[in-house]
């Protein structure tokens, strides 16, 4: 989830630079864990120069496609690659004229600022609220974990469908969680954003994909235009997709990572409100034992320690932690919560 920083500003994890501002004095190497992007990436093969020399031919475009649609259970043809699913949610608003979009949040804010700036009269809402044009729903939420099921999420396309509305589901996270996919077949009026970056750990690469129905596809595909999608990010989108064994395991591992997690947050007073198996999502409030830090304790401690972790304006009492990448990071955060508590 972002936030809003300075100037209006939308604040993201990963921000490694604001660490160092905030903490000039904190030991290096930083441990970042303001991000849920698996900090065990996808072992990319080997890459022909042709890749990085030439243009993508639309036969390699057509392949990671296919590969996507069977790694998310979608008909190809319902299945578009664009360049990282950041440029999916600038591009959605634009296609629409502007109507009254409901935001079932708090979630990541890209999506409501990307509506307003096309001009859409925005609302941030506990529920799903199908008055609106169009519902946006991030599913598994970020960062609370919430998951709606696909059944009530397909029922509520249908209703927004029959007026000409939309439904974007965005499913950044469900690579390797247990949450029915809207992909295969989506509903009519139903756009589902997929991750790669997060999923396989290779966020740089900027790789997602959006799945709907026609006559939607057809104008996401010609909005993101020819060439969209680098030949180094179709090589490895392709090889990785179709690695059923290597996502079978880090689904096992990561929700290993994530059980592991809780246990350190609970012991440093946490109470977890939940997350997915790529990030935690706990509560450190004021009210807590005097021997339990709060949040903004927490989070300036840690930060003294060179570990960088999420917080939330809009809830102050919150923090979400990404997974540590090894077993010294695992240490060093250990040690750093237990300082935290003794202090």
């Amino acid at each position: 989830m972002a936030s809003e920083g300075e100037e209006g500003a939308i604040r993201h994890g990963g921000d490694l630079g604001e660490a160092r501002r905030l903490f000039p004095q904190a030991p290096e190497p930083w441990i970042d864990l303001s991000t849920g992007i698996n900090p065990i990436p996808y072992p990319w093969p080997a890459l022909e120069a042709s890749a990085f020399t030439r243009l993508p031919a639309r036969a390699d475009l057509a392949s990671l496609e296919d590969a996507a649609a069977q790694a998310y259970g979608a008909d190809p043809a319902h299945v578009v690659a664009a360049p990282g699913t950041q440029a999916l949610i600038d591009l959605i608003p634009r296609l629409r004229p502007p109507g009254r979009v409901a935001v079932l949040g708090p979630t990541y804010a890209e999506h409501a600022a990307a509506w307003a700036r096309a001009g859409h009269a925005v609302a941030t809402v506990p529920d799903l609220d199908l008055a609106a044009d169009v519902v946006v729903a991030v599913n598994p939420n970020n960062p609370d974990g919430r998951v709606i099921p696909a059944r009530e999420l397909a029922a509520a396309s249908a209703r927004l469908a029959e007026r000409g509305g939309w439904l974007v589901v965005d499913e950044a996270f469900a690579d390797l969680e247990p949450v029915e996919s809207l992909c295969g077949p989506p509903p009519p009026g139903c756009l589902v954003l997929r991750s790669f970056g997060k999923t396989y750990g290779l966020a740089g690469l900027r790789l997602g994909f959006a799945v709907a129905a026609e006559p939607l596809i057809g104008r996401l595909r010609r909005g993101i235009g020819p060439w969209a999608v680098s030949g180094p990010a179709i090589a490895v989108g392709r090889h990785a997709l179709t690695d059923a064994a290597w996502r079978r395991e880090a689904t096992a591992a990561r929700g290993r990572d994530a059980a592991r997690l809780d246990a350190l947050l609970a012991q440093a007073g946490g109470r977890i409100v939940g997350g997915t198996c790529l990030f935690r999502t706990a509560d450190f409030p004021d009210s807590m034992p005097d021997s339990m830090p709060d949040s903004a304790s927490l989070f300036a401690q840690l930060g003294r320690a060179g570990i960088f972790v999420r917080r939330f304006e809009a809830s102050p009492a919150r923090l979400r932690f990404g997974l540590p990448p090894d077993e010294a990071a695992w240490a060093r955060l250990a040690a750093a919560l237990r300082a935290v508590r003794r202090h």
